[in-house]
Order: structure tokens, then C-alpha cells, then sequence
């Protein structure tokens, strides 16, 4: 039975395989990125389906975009659980801007499987990639709160 540590580490060394990295997760596993909403995108994916749809389309934004291991560094190590800081540098296809995501994640397990991955990144760093005028491109705030 895989620990939380190790799911990690699968989930990040596979990301560039949606099929792969989202059979890791639990049937009622969930991805959620609650920063999204800044970006007018949805904050959470539910089950293996939902992930696998957005890691495609993280792929189809930054098709370079992957996580090499010496950019991984584990800050906080349970069998249930990890905290860790990794960075992807990619680029993003609709501008041909590198972008050099910071993520940080928790991951929990659950019997050997991914139960949620909860990650922050830096939202400018997103916008400025992938927007023909970077920030300025940006959704106006909305009163919208998310609850998890």
C-alpha cells in the first residue's frame, strides 16, 4: 500500500500521462486548486474523470509542462499525508512564455490512494503565461466564496 509521500511523487512523476496519474486518486478522490477562481476557472475536480480533464488540459495549455524530482521537496511527511513545494518550468502555448510555477500541495491518502490534493500557485505567474495581455486579461473579482 503506497503512503502519501509516494502517491505524491507518482502523481507529479506521471502528470504528463492523465490516464496514469489520475488512476492514483479514490473514485470520490478530488483535485482541487482554490486560486483558480481568481482566474475565473473552476476550483475543484472530482473523481478519477474530473482530474484526468484537467490534467489534459494543463497539457494542452503548457504541452512541456512536467515535474522533474530534484524540484520536488517534501516539507512535511505523514503515512496519511505530505506537504511539499515543486515547480514546473513550461511554456505556455497560446503566448510562448516560460512560466515557472511554484506549486504548493497537500496531498492525503487514503487505503493506498489519492483521496484529495489540495495546491496553491502563484495565479499572476499563470496569467502572465497563458494571457495575450497577461493580468490585465483577468476576470474583474467577484464576491464568490469557496467553501471545501
Amino acid at each position: 500500500m503506497s503512503d502519501a509521500k509516494t502517491l505524491l511523487r507518482e502523481f507529479l512523476g506521471n502528470f504528463r500521462d492523465p490516464e496514469k496519474a489520475s488512476a492514483l486518486f479514490a473514485e470520490d478522490g478530488a483535485f482541487e486548486m482554490p486560486f483558480f477562481v481568481s482566474l475565473g476557472l473552476p476550483p475543484r475536480f472530482d473523481g478519477r474523470e474530473g482530474v484526468k480533464g484537467f490534467l489534459t488540459t494543463v497539457l494542452e495549455y503548457y504541452p512541456d509542462f512536467e515535474f522533474k524530482d530534484e524540484d520536488i521537496t517534501v516539507l512535511i511527511d505523514t503515512p496519511d499525508q505530505v506537504f511539499a513545494e515543486y515547480v514546473a518550468h513550461s511554456t505556455a502555448a497560446a503566448t510562448g512564455r516560460l512560466a515557472h510555477h511554484l506549486f504548493m500541495g497537500r496531498l492525503v491518502a487514503e487505503n493506498g490512494q489519492i483521496k484529495l490534493i489540495r495546491e496553491g500557485l502563484n495565479t499572476v505567474a499563470a496569467a502572465s503565461a497563458l494571457l495575450a495581455d497577461g493580468v490585465h486579461d483577468l476576470p474583474a473579482p467577484t464576491n464568490e466564496v469557496h467553501a471545501f
